[in-house]
């Protein structure tokens, strides 16, 4: 059991160090940015559909008053 273990452990470790390729720096701060701007813009969208709903229930309050 313990031999799997450490095998699996090794496997992992091989695999990590030498069959995956890593981003450079500049990939991962184009990435960073984009994920920034995405974000920014889908809270603009909710942010502006909150203002919608909540100027509509008013004015359905205000009518019922």
């Amino acid at each position: 059991m313990i031999k799997k273990i450490l095998n699996y452990f090794k496997v992992s470790y091989e695999e990590l160090v030498h069959k995956t390729t890593w981003p450079s720096r500049s990939e991962l701060m184009n990435s960073a940015v984009l994920v920034l701007i995405a974000s920014l813009c889908i809270a603009l969208v909710v942010y502006v559909i909150d203002q919608i709903f909540q100027h509509g229930m008013e004015f359905i309050y205000g009518l019922l008053r």
